[in-house]
């Protein structure tokens, strides 16, 4: 090896500052850099010399994200992985120690240019939840093609939490009991239990006339017009999804029931719903919009109309919100707040809440489904969206499942009512 790319010193330089490593490193020299845990752990492959530009370039999660999201780094247990970040307490990393391991990575390095920044990555300006702001981060992590997302959801294209839990629309079946933390409740059935209990909880009737925001692919407006007589407007920002959600919708011969807007939630007026169903879109909404957001719904509905407003929540109030990767790669500008902050938006609107429901659980099992289904189709997924988005989401399936095992994150359902 050339004096000028030596790996040794970095070796050294880590094992000091991680005197406790629960995985191991392998350095693309073939050398590594082994674990302290009994177990083993994941293997961290350190691909190229190209991973250390990326982190010397944007130290921290940025550049660890965009090294793998590059495939300069690579893991052999995603799982594993999770298991690391959520028991594995990393030791503070003083200022001299920062600066040895810069240098031993820069004499590992050598000789090289700073790599390109992975095309993946979104990095967003312009005023936080503009309507062109909103629009481009919906197109980022949606459009990313109508056949990408066929190949992990269910055959009704519901991107949203499954209820896979016994008591709703008795699902379960008889015979033995599944292993432990996996149903034996179908994907297709438990996005069927969700649809319908969404519908239950709005207490749809014929000729409701209901508005779906953030309609997606047109699954909870195909349920409500198909199997509860509802006239429902579809509303969402991304193209591709409206282009796909009118065709379903055409295909299953309700377009006299069905309307699909390509639209924003704040461009809707001068209409009145007898009830509101939004899952899955409050967390694209933002701090600085949230109660715009629930004035808005409140102004759209008739007196004593209904709502239903399903999404992710932070659990707790200390958590930091959403990191560099995920902001960049994954939902940029996604915003998860804490329950509380939904329903004081909610009541200072004017609405009633008359029940609140958690479903982590569920939510974790629907991710398992994803990343799995996602998985059996990796030749095609990487064709259709490349190599950098794909590495993006089969991490993003994971990570965003331990959040729900872990106490991080939950979804909430919250039904609420003007009064009359």
């Amino acid at each position: 090896m050339s004096p000028l790319t030596d790996t040794r010193p970095l070796r050294e330089e880590l094992e000091k500052a991680l005197p406790e490593r629960p995985f191991t490193v392998r350095l693309w020299d073939g050398t590594t850099i082994p674990s302290t845990n009994g177990n083993g752990g994941p293997t961290f492959t350190v691909r190229s010399r190209r991973a250390l530009a990326h982190m010397l370039r944007a130290p921290g999660q940025l550049g660890l994200g965009r090294a793998y999201v590059a495939g300069d780094i690579d893991v052999d247990d995603f799982m594993a992985v999770m298991k690391v970040i959520d028991s594995w307490d990393a030791p503070p990393i003083e200022r001299a120690t920062k600066l040895r391991l810069a240098g031993a990575a820069i004499r590992a390095m050598g000789v090289t240019s700073f790599p390109r920044v992975p095309k993946a990555e979104l990095k967003q300006s312009g005023k936080l939840h503009s309507k062109e702001r909103d629009a481009k981060a919906i197109q980022h992590h949606y459009d990313v093609g109508n056949r990408f997302f066929e190949l992990f959801l269910d055959e009704s294209m519901t991107y949203s939490c499954a209820v896979f839990r016994d008591e709703v629309g008795g699902l379960t079946p008889p015979g033995p009991p599944a292993a432990p933390g996996r149903s034996e409740v179908t994907l297709e059935q438990a996005q069927d239990a969700k649809r319908e209990l969404v519908c239950q909880k709005l207490a749809l009737k014929e000729g409701d006339r209901v508005l779906d925001v953030g309609c997606g692919w047109g699954a909870f407006a195909i349920h409500a017009a198909s199997r509860h007589g509802a006239d429902v407007v579809g509303i969402t920002i991304s193209k591709e999804q409206a282009v796909l959600a009118r065709k379903r919708v055409a295909d299953a011969g309700l377009s006299d029931k069905i309307e699909i807007r390509d639209m924003d939630y704040r461009d809707v007026a001068g209409e009145r719903f007898d009830a509101i169903a939004s899952i899955g879109m409050v967390e694209h909404v933002g701090e600085n919009r949230i109660d715009l957001y629930a004035r808005q719904l409140a102004s759209l509905l008739k007196p004593g109309g209904r709502l239903l407003n399903h999404g992710i929540s932070r659990l707790r109030h200390t958590d930091p919100p959403p990191g560099s990767f995920n902001d960049r790669y994954v939902f940029p500008d996604g915003e998860t707040l804490q329950l509380s902050r939904v329903q004081l938006a909610l009541e200072r609107a004017g609405f009633i809440t008359h029940h609140v429901e958690g479903f982590p659980q569920d939510y974790a099992e629907t991710l398992r489904h994803w990343y799995e289904n996602l998985d059996r189709h990796l030749p095609e997924a990487e064709r259709i969206a490349g190599p950098e988005r794909l590495r993006v989401w089969r991490l993003y399936l994971r990570a965003a499942r331990n959040a729900f095992l872990n106490g991080t994150l939950s979804v909430y359902q919250i039904r609420a009512s003007l009064p009359s």
